[in-house]
This record gives structure tokens, C-alpha cells and sequence, in this order.
């Protein structure tokens, strides 16, 4: 038995990486207490395209075990998979609601976008367009994505509301889930200064139980059989997406994916020091296929496209740095898969005191930005700011990205440039402009 474990240790360069078995198990446990809300949010949006939301319940738990144990055991990531927030959006009020396309026919295109991702991975594409994105955003990127989980945070905590006079504003802080997020917030606080290696997993759990203990837990476990999963699987319409010409909404589904994986991957890896950036990010091609893989495995057993989580960070923050972090979330979701409504029993204000101290550790990275170079500063300013603020990591890129590429070409500098970049930079312009017209 302990050379089967030494050679797990040594295939996941535990000595490199300076971890060990309970820290990368911790880890993968914290990140996924940190999403185990999409088990009930993903089937609740696409429940409105008239699909079964019990089988959509087993479809999003199985492939989010499937992503993630793929990711942790080929890529060697501890990035975990699951269908993606936005695009359900997309799914369910802009292509299945908005066009009136059955959502058959919705799944068809995404599996043709999942096809689409293994072909641009294995001639090269998709690898050309991570390394184009220019250094200066890659910190920008990873403190971004810290502000917009931050955000989320905030948001589920209860802390911050919608306001009609200002946008946001401060929530009542008489509401039990705010003073359970604030309780939370400041035992995971104490305990990181304690220098605590489980502050954040024991900052939830000493949550969630103070939410059972006063009584503020409302759990409603609603009928469930992993058999209900056959009532979407294999029911995909790929002809019919052929058919009626999805192309625009293929592309949409490609598009966001893509710039939303590179954005966590930047950010993640960046926090975790798995790399330097996007130039240098080893297997690569392997991150690249489990995404594909998983959306189409994803759009066969009846959700939406799969994108790599950036709730991730908070396994990060927790010590995971291999692809065991992963592989344990992905094996939770297994088990998730048979118990699901046991899932419903963690509320928000227990996860989102995790997701605003993970935001505040990646802040780190704005130190590694030449401020006073405007050059630099604007698109990385631009970058952190609309990741939030649009809350969507593709739009903070494509602002910052855009953003670079005209003050290049402004200071005469266009020739130290690629073509790839200035090619991508034309994609988020058209982007825009089909969102505008969208909207």
C-alpha cells in the first residue's frame, strides 16, 4: 500500500509543491462547500426552460464530479469544474426563453461548443490565444477576480443590497444572515492571523453550526432520484442545432467559456504559484481538454456548459496546490450525486465569509502593476474594475485587453504586438457590439 502512495505523492509532485494528503483533502473539502450551491441554483434557472429539475439536479452534480476529478487527476490542477453561472443565464433567458429554441436543441449547441473547444485545443488555437494575453494583465486578472468574488460574497452575505438610488447599498445588518456572515467573517479572520492552517474550512463550520444552533437554517429537501437524471440525458438534438444554423449562439457559449476559463486559470494558478502567467503555464493542453470534455459530457447528460470555478481560490487559500484538491471536490459531488438535498443544509452565510477573505488575499497581486507606467496601469485598472462591476471575468478582459491594444497603437508602439492579439482584440470589439445590440 505505501508504494502505490508514494507514487500518487510523487505523480502529483507533493515535494515540489510543498503539500501533503490532509492539506490537499482539507482544501478540496473547502472548495467545494464554497460552490456546493450550484447543486440547487443551476437546476432552478434552467428548471424555467420546462427541464426536469430533478434530473438537471443529477446532471449538474455528475459532471461536476466528472470535471473535477479529470481536471485534479490528468491536468494535476486544483481548479474544480461545474456548470457555469452566466451562461445558465444565457441558456435559459437569452436561447431557450428569447429565441423560443427547445432546450434539446439548446443542449445540441452545447456539445457542438464542447466539439468546437477539442478542435481549436488539438490544432493549437486555443493555447495561442492564453498566450497572447499580455503580461502586464495577468495580475490585474487574478486581483480582479479577487474584487468580483469579494463581491459575491458580500452579496450572499447580505451585506451589501441592490438600491435603486445608488446601485448598491450597505443591507440591514439586523438580518440574521448578515450577523451570521459578520460572525463568520470575524472567526476566519482571528484565525488567519493566528496563522491557522483551516481557518477558512473552520470559519464555515463553526458557522454553519451557530445557523443550526439559532435556527436560521430553512431546509426544505425536495423528492430526488439519481434515476430522474435519464429525463435529460441523451436528449440533446445536435441535428437540430445543425439544422436551424446555431452559430451565434455556439460562438457566444465558445467565447465566454473560454475567456472565463483563462480568467480563473490566471487567477488561481497565479495565487497558488503553479506559474508565472499565460506564457508558461505547464499542461496547458490537458486544462484545455477536461474543460471540453466536461461541457460535452455536461450537454449529454442534460446542463449547461462547464467552466472552471473560481470558488477554486478558495481551496487555494486553504493549502491545495495539486490535483488531489480537486479530485476530493470532484468525489464530493459524487457522493452529492446520491444525497443531494443533504447539500441544501449549508446556507450562504456560512460560504460567503470564505469568498471575501479569499478576495482579500488575492488583492496581493496589484503590487506587481507599474501604477505610474499609464501605459500599464489604465487596462489593468480597467480590468480589475469591470470584472465586478459587469460581474463577468470575459468582460474585465476584453476591456482591459482592448484597452491595451489602443494605447499601443496610440504611442506608436503597434509593431510590438502580435497579430493574435490584435485578432482578439477585434472579437471583443465585435463582442461588445453584439451585446449592445442584444441588450
Amino acid at each position: 500500500m505505501r508504494p502505490l502512495i508514494t507514487r500518487a505523492e510523487r505523480y502529483f509532485e507533493f515535494s515540489q509543491l510543498g503539500t501533503n494528503w490532509r492539506t490537499e483533502c482539507l482544501a478540496g473539502v473547502t472548495t467545494f462547500m464554497t460552490m456546493a450551491y450550484i447543486i440547487f441554483v443551476n437546476p432552478s434557472i434552467l428548471h424555467e426552460t420546462g427541464m426536469p429539475i430533478a434530473a438537471v439536479t443529477a446532471a449538474t452534480c455528475l459532471v461536476a464530479a466528472l470535471g473535477s476529478i479529470l481536471m485534479g487527476l490528468i491536468a494535476r490542477y486544483p481548479i474544480a469544474l461545474a456548470p457555469g453561472m452566466g451562461l445558465n443565464a444565457y441558456f435559459t433567458y437569452s436561447v431557450v426563453k428569447g429565441m423560443g429554441i427547445d432546450w434539446r436543441i439548446a443542449l445540441g449547441a452545447v456539445f457542438l461548443s464542447g466539439v468546437a473547444f477539442v478542435l481549436l485545443t488539438a490544432i493549437g488555437v486555443r493555447q495561442m490565444i492564453v498566450g497572447a494575453i499580455p503580461h502586464e494583465l495577468y495580475a490585474a486578472v487574478a486581483a480582479g477576480v479577487g474584487l468580483f468574488i469579494a463581491f459575491i460574497g458580500m452579496k450572499n452575505a447580505g451585506l451589501i443590497v441592490a438600491s435603486p438610488a445608488t446601485m448598491v447599498g450597505l443591507g440591514n445588518l439586523h438580518n440574521p444572515t448578515a450577523l451570521l456572515s459578520l460572525f463568520g467573517l470575524l472567526v476566519t479572520g482571528a484565525l488567519l492571523a493566528s496563522r491557522v492552517n483551516m481557518a477558512i474550512l473552520v470559519g464555515v463550520l463553526a458557522t454553519w453550526a451557530l445557523a443550526a444552533v439559532t435556527g436560521t437554517i430553512h431546509w426544505q429537501p425536495q423528492p430526488y432520484s439519481v434515476g430522474d437524471i435519464m429525463a435529460t440525458a441523451g436528449k440533446l438534438d445536435i441535428r437540430g442545432a445543425l439544422g436551424i444554423g446555431l452559430f451565434e449562439i455556439v460562438f457566444v457559449f465558445l467565447f465566454v467559456d473560454l475567456f472565463d476559463n483563462v480568467g480563473t486559470l490566471l487567477a488561481v494558478g497565479k495565487k497558488a504559484g503553479l506559474f508565472k502567467g499565460a506564457h508558461d503555464v505547464p499542461r496547458l493542453n490537458r486544462i484545455l481538454y477536461c474543460d471540453a470534455i466536461a461541457t460535452m459530457a455536461g450537454a449529454t447528460a442534460g446542463t449547461s456548459t462547464v467552466v472552471s470555478y473560481i470558488e477554486s481560490s478558495a481551496g487555494v487559500a486553504a493549502g491545495g496546490r495539486s490535483g488531489v484538491t480537486a479530485i476530493v471536490t470532484g468525489l464530493l459531488f459524487a457522493v452529492a450525486l446520491f444525497v443531494a438535498p443533504l447539500a441544501g443544509v449549508i446556507p450562504p452565510a456560512a460560504t460567503a465569509p470564505a469568498l471575501i477573505i479569499v478576495g482579500s488575499m488575492m488583492m496581493t497581486t496589484v503590487t506587481e502593476i507599474a501604477w505610474h507606467d499609464p501605459e500599464i496601469a489604465i487596462p489593468a485598472f480597467l480590468t480589475m474594475l469591470a470584472i465586478p462591476l459587469t460581474f463577468s471575468i470575459a468582460n474585465g478582459l476584453a476591456f482591459g485587453f482592448c484597452a491595451y491594444t489602443f494605447l499601443k497603437i496610440a504611442r506608436g508602439r503597434f509593431r510590438e504586438i502580435g497579430w493574435m492579439v490584435y485578432l482578439l482584440t477585434a472579437l471583443f470589439i465585435v463582442r461588445f457590439w453584439y451585446l449592445g445590440e442584444r441588450s
